[in-house]
């Protein structure tokens, strides 16, 4: 909204109007309002969910050994990030951009989702919370949406990179004049750099562009579930899910910008994206959000974001990496939720093929993976055996684990921006 009043004001050579055209100008506001709303609101939120008593009830003391100093804590500290998300992205952002406009659906949508899980275990005292089934179907429905609006959108557009040689030994990346519908996605480590899902399709003669957007839209939905249910898996630790997330979106936001960017775009040898410079305010919103979230979900928490938190999260980052055609990188940048996704199906999947030989056979101390490296001996399963059992040698203080992990990030974050040099 001020986005506009101030270009309307601009023209009347009001001082200070003109600072409103540049994206850097607006994306450290966002930033800097996102902190300021989650650090007040937050404590806030915080009192108001005390006097309510709307709060952790009980934990599970086989998992988490500190988990009697968390009871009393409140919850649903989600509401936090997307308040502090969508007030900044609403007051400075372009409203009328497509990218600006998926992304706040996608957090609305799932943090809605997330909302009635917390709602269910706290209020309906059902510690299940929400059915899995309708999760999936919740996080099948934005990935559905996200893909066929981009499918249909005609300002979801790029400019395809072209790539010249001059005199056999300068090579020089040229954008084409013209705005597109691509089907193509920015590959790590290949010469190129572009993988086409049209030509994946090719077997299917005159309709593989039609089927290469079925594809993209089924890829859309695979990713948005897949970070969204790796990012909850990973919310289980103080500040453990907030610290990622802020990294994971520092990378978000560099690639939005270069994407917007004609010159950067043709320096890294990636897709023009005109509009995506709107997505760098929403993530500075985020991110924002994240690091002020950290004021009190760092241990000892004060708060804890909840499924209205995690689910928002991982979905966020997963159709903001679609929308810049970088989903395939989203592997390596969110490996962290990854490995916490793969344990728990490995762990499911050995421990119910053995079940069927009646043997109690688990991979694990105990996942999501981050479990694995607080959990005593004492308090391991006598009836079960573990193939890991002496990995980790001895437990860790969660506030550690929390910190390694958020490491392996910044590692993983620094990898993913040089694959684009790498090929």
């Amino acid at each position: 909204m001020l986005y506009y009043l101030f270009r309307f004001l601009e023209q009347f050579d009001i001082p200070g109007a003109h600072m409103w055209s540049y994206i850097s100008f607006r994306a450290l506001l966002t930033l800097i309002i996102s902190l300021i709303i989650s650090a007040w609101f937050g404590e806030k939120f915080i009192k108001y969910m005390k006097r309510k008593k709307i709060s952790e009830t009980q934990r599970d003391a086989s998992i988490d050994p500190f988990g009697e100093k968390k009871k009393g804590v409140p919850t649903m500290g989600g509401i936090i990030i997307i308040v502090s998300i969508l007030v900044p992205v609403i007051l400075f952002g372009r409203m009328r951009n497509i990218y600006l406009i998926l992304m706040i659906i996608t957090t609305v949508w799932l943090g809605f989702l997330g909302f009635l899980d917390d709602y269910i275990k706290i209020f309906k005292k059902n510690k299940e919370g929400l059915k899995g089934k309708y999760k999936i179907v919740g996080q099948f429905s934005i990935g559905l949406i996200v893909g066929l609006i981009l499918w249909a959108s005609p300002d979801a557009t790029i400019h395809e990179n072209i790539t010249t040689e001059k005199q056999g030994q300068e090579v020089v990346v040229t954008h084409k004049s013209e705005p597109v519908k691509s089907l193509k996605t920015t590959i790590p480590f290949v010469k190129g750099h572009n993988l086409d899902y049209s030509k994946i399709m090719g077997f299917c003669g005159k309709n593989s562009n039609a089927a290469g957007w079925i594809l993209f839209v089924v890829m859309t939905i695979i990713v948005v579930t897949a970070v969204s249910n790796g990012a909850n898996l990973n919310d289980g630790m103080d500040g453990m899910c907030a610290g990622n997330s802020a990294i994971i979106g520092v990378v978000l936001g560099i690639f939005a910008y270069v994407s917007s960017h004609i010159e950067y775009a043709a320096y890294f040898n990636i897709m023009y994206i005109p509009g995506s410079q709107e997505l760098v305010i929403f993530i500075c919103a985020f991110v924002g959000a994240m690091i002020g979230f950290l004021w009190y979900n760092s241990f000892p928490a004060q708060i804890f974001m909840g499924d209205t938190g995690s689910l928002t999260i991982g979905g966020i980052i997963g159709v903001c990496a679609v929308i810049i055609h970088k989903e395939l990188l989203v592997p390596i940048l969110c490996g962290i939720f990854l490995v916490e996704s793969l344990s728990v199906i490995i762990q499911t999947q050995v421990f119910k093929y053995y079940k069927h030989k009646g043997q109690r056979v688990r991979v694990f101390r105990a996942t999501p993976i981050h479990d694995n490296f607080r959990k005593l001996d004492s308090q391991l399963d006598e009836t079960s055996r573990y193939l890991l059992k002496n990995w980790p040698h001895r437990q860790f203080h969660e506030s550690k684990i929390t910190f390694r992990f958020w490491i392996v990030t910044i590692i993983l974050a620094a990898l993913t921006i040089i694959t684009l040099k790498i090929r």
